[in-house]
């Protein structure tokens, strides 16, 4: 479903044409990004269509306690997906999908860097 590295973004958010969404489904009307270019690529693109990509240096994480792995981590991701919301970002980049287990309960904990784009070099948000 995700994994680290993975890059989401609000579906409704604006975005430049080197960005390529995937279909599938995701909490909150949230798309993964579709990678087809290295980073330095892909940051070069941006700059020269006036767009900047943020990086947040703290990361944000939710756990979710089940049995069904799927739905803990859909569960978890959509608490960080709120977090993220939250700091007024569109976009995040999974750091981490761990299991866990404590006292025989499973759990996933799911952490992530916000990120944000927009047109211009000078944050905004949402």
């Amino acid at each position: 479903m995700i994994n680290p590295g993975t890059i989401l973004m609000q579906s409704t958010a604006a975005h430049p044409q080197c960005f390529h969404l995937e279909d599938g489904w995701y909490p909150n009307a949230w798309r993964a990004l579709r990678q087809d270019l290295t980073h330095q690529q892909f940051e070069k693109e941006l700059s020269a269509a006036g767009w900047t990509f943020f990086y947040m240096a703290h990361s944000v994480a939710a756990i979710a306690f089940g049995f069904a792995r799927a739905k803990m981590i859909s569960t978890a991701l959509k608490r960080v997906i709120s977090r993220v919301k939250q700091e007024n970002c569109n976009c995040l980049e999974i750091e981490t999908v761990e299991t866990h287990s404590f006292l025989g309960m499973p759990y996933v904990r799911v952490s992530a860097y916000p990120r944000h784009i927009q047109k211009g070099s000078v944050f905004a948000g949402q």
